[in-house]
């Protein structure tokens, strides 16, 4: 069978042909891939879920190396009551935070729903109410493109920040082979850190509510927001938030919008905030005549594929949006997407 395009491997279904295409089931393939399309002066795209991913419509000239590696390694836990749990960089995110909640790991419960593979989730230090994974690695094992060699990061030496780390940082250079988790054995979550999650839940913030029932809970909240992928929803034919919440100077704050204190004397804000009200409302673009983007009907931070779109249409609407923010409140948003072949 011919190769599959990058929109077929995105979660936007959107993106041109790669040139070369390498799947890796497994880290010696991974690496073997990568270190000799680098001797060859080739360009990678390691792709994941692809959900974190906007491509150009003329695609990706260089090697695709598609990731699916999988396995779940136990450690016992000694009596300590935390075991670690080694991961392979191609599982599916969802797929383990689903069996840490059947297992009784807590830790990542309201992490539920995030689509893209668990390689993924310390680059971006993926967090939704009230986690991050931050809180839970304990270390990443990668191949560093540089020096040619396996490396192994302590969670510390990650340098992990809202939605950052040093991957991210020095984008490209690490490929994550696996990720080693701890994890308390517990029933029970730990504390519940997010309002809207607390509400639904019927618990107060800092309490603690059954792992399954969090899982049910954000998986309900997800679904609600088009955060869950479903093939026959495009309000999902997204990359989930397109925009990250700013952090700025208190005083540039806009009255009435979400503040929340940063420990570097910064505040962050919502997005989602300063979108809706900078005039662009949820399905804001569905009413122009022949629409293929649109921003989601149940969230305003999702940029959407309604079906038959280009990049180049998704990246239009995703500069109006940024531009119109600008423009009424004076905050810049970023993305939060990895742009490939193109730019805001």
């Amino acid at each position: 069978m011919p190769d599959p395009s990058l929109a077929d491997l995105t979660t936007l279904r959107l993106g041109g042909p790669g040139e070369r295409y390498v799947a890796a089931p497994d880290a010696a393939t991974l690496v073997a891939a990568v270190t000799a399309a680098d001797a060859a002066g080739d360009a990678v795209l390691l792709v994941g879920g692809g959900s974190n991913l906007v491509v150009a419509d003329a695609g990706f000239v260089g090697t695709v190396v598609h990731l699916t590696s999988r396995g779940i390694d136990v450690a016992p836990d000694a009596g300590s009551g935390v075991g670690e749990v080694t991961v392979a960089a191609g599982e599916p995110w969802d797929d383990f935070v689903a069996r840490a909640v059947a297992e009784g790991w807590s830790g990542i419960e309201a992490l539920s729903g995030i689509p893209g593979t668990v390689g993924a989730t310390p680059i971006q230090n993926v967090g939704a109410y009230g986690q991050e994974v931050a809180q839970t690695i304990a270390r990443v094992r990668v191949w560093d493109r540089m020096l040619c060699g396996e490396r192994v990061f302590t969670a510390e030496e990650c340098r992990f920040g809202y939605r950052h780390s040093r991957f991210k940082a020095d984008a490209g250079r690490h490929l994550v082979l696996d990720v080693t988790f701890r994890l308390p054995q517990d029933e029970l979550s730990a504390p519940v850190g997010y309002a809207e999650l607390a509400r639904t839940l019927g618990v107060a913030v800092g309490e603690r509510a059954p792992l399954a029932d969090v899982r049910t809970a954000v998986l309900g909240l997800r679904r609600g927001k088009g955060m869950v992928l479903d093939a026959a929803d495009h309000d999902t034919w997204s990359a989930g938030s397109f925009f990250t919440n700013p952090i700025v100077d208190p005083a540039r704050v806009p009255d009435g919008a979400p503040s929340y204190p940063q420990g570097d004397g910064g505040v962050k804000t919502s997005a989602a905030w300063l979108i809706e009200h900078a005039g662009f409302g949820k399905g804001f673009g569905l009413d122009r005549p022949g629409a293929r983007v649109s921003l989601s009907t149940k969230h305003t931070l999702a940029l959407t594929n309604r079906g038959g779109a280009s990049t180049d249409e998704l990246l239009a609407l995703a500069r109006e949006v940024r531009d119109g923010v600008a423009a009424r409140f004076g905050i810049d948003l970023v993305n939060e997407p990895v742009l490939i072949g193109c730019a805001l």
